[in-house]
């Protein structure tokens, strides 16, 4: 009986990663998202942190805020970027801005693992990203500072 139930529980993540792959080519902001999962925990191809922040990136910058979560998370926590906190907490509040509860409790936990100047950083940066997806969120794409910031 357990081998039958575990049969039913396996996914041909090959198949949903080329599905998700030539949606997200159309710019389908889930897609995107997606795609970050499934190379962040190594589904249908090989485990690649880098790649899954360039995926959730994408779909951060046309205002996905799970996405965004994912990258605050990524920045946290040093998978695929430098660990950057500044970076983790904006990332965070726009998700939080967005009413995703989650980020708003992880951004709450990295700021209190942050020095002020860091804080006055990450706040001013969350600001101005914010700030620029409500002029176009289609086009977007919260960058760092030269300075990684």
């Amino acid at each position: 009986m357990a081998e039958s139930v575990g049969a039913l529980l396996v996914q041909d993540y090959s198949e949903i990663l080329s599905r998700a792959l030539e949606a997200a080519s159309r710019g389908d902001t889930g897609a995107q998202f997606r795609l970050g999962i499934l190379h962040g925990l190594g589904l249908g191809c090989p485990q690649d942190y880098a790649q899954a922040v360039d995926w959730y990136t994408q779909a951060a910058g046309s205002g996905h805020a799970a996405a965004q979560s994912n990258l605050g998370f990524m920045y946290g926590t040093g998978r695929g970027v430098p660990q950057d906190y500044v970076q983790a907490y904006a990332w965070y509040s726009l998700a939080a801005a967005s009413g995703n509860e989650v980020a708003r409790i992880n951004r709450d936990t990295v700021r209190e693992a942050m020095a002020g100047d860091q804080l006055e950083r990450a706040q001013t940066l969350a600001s101005e990203w914010f700030a620029n997806l409500q002029k176009t969120p289609d086009s977007a794409s919260p960058k760092a500072d030269p300075d990684g910031h």
